[in-house]
């Protein structure tokens, strides 16, 4: 009797041990089945880490190049401004030499002489560099209309005549253009 009631609890033994065989190759097959969706969802998160890493980088890589870029041009301005100043203060410097050509010019007597040819050259040489750098004299006369953005009024006198009024009468001095820019006002006595 004793081997028949060794006999059914083995036999249980075997049947349980079989169950739970079962139910741990069920809960293996379960674990596997979450570990890899687990695995997807932490591909599918690395891939958006990664695809919005790029983004950000491309993002700083465009932002420091279009810095690059502004800070190229405008040191070329800088630069450009530096040189044109730099001129600029010379070419004032020698405005007084253009005018005192100008009055010389006026006050020779004997125009048929050959210092006076001698003098035209001069002057011309100097004008013609003065016309390289970039330098224009102003065009203004008597009669031309007052603009105080080119002019500097040093005087007002009573119009002679109404149609004049507001106008330029004389010149003092001449104004000149530095690549558009004036670097000298003209200065002249308007009718009032």
């Amino acid at each position: 009797m004793e081997k028949h009631n060794q006999d059914p609890v083995e036999n249980i033994n075997e049947e349980e041990v079989k169950a739970a065989q079962d139910s741990q190759e069920q809960g293996n097959s379960e674990e596997q089945e979450q570990s890899a969706t687990d695995a997807g969802e932490e591909e599918v998160d690395v891939t958006a880490k990664l695809k919005e890493e790029l983004e950000s980088t491309k993002d700083k890589y465009i932002r420091l190049y279009s810095e690059f870029e502004n800070f190229r041009k405008r040191t070329s301005k800088e630069k450009l401004d530096l040189i044109q100043s730099a001129n600029e203060q010379l070419i004032k410097s020698l405005l007084p030499v253009a005018d005192d050509f100008e009055r010389a010019e006026a006050a020779i007597k004997d125009k048929e002489s050959g210092h006076y040819e001698g003098f035209l050259l001069i002057r011309s040489k100097f004008v013609k560099v003065l016309e390289l750098y970039g330098v224009k004299p102003m065009d203004h006369g008597k009669g031309s209309e007052f603009n105080a953005d080119l002019h500097e009024a040093i005087s007002q006198v009573p119009a002679p005549e109404p149609e004049l009024k507001g106008k330029i009468l004389d010149v003092v001095e001449k104004g000149y253009l530095l690549n558009d820019k004036v670097i000298r006002y003209a200065k002249v006595v308007v009718a009032n």
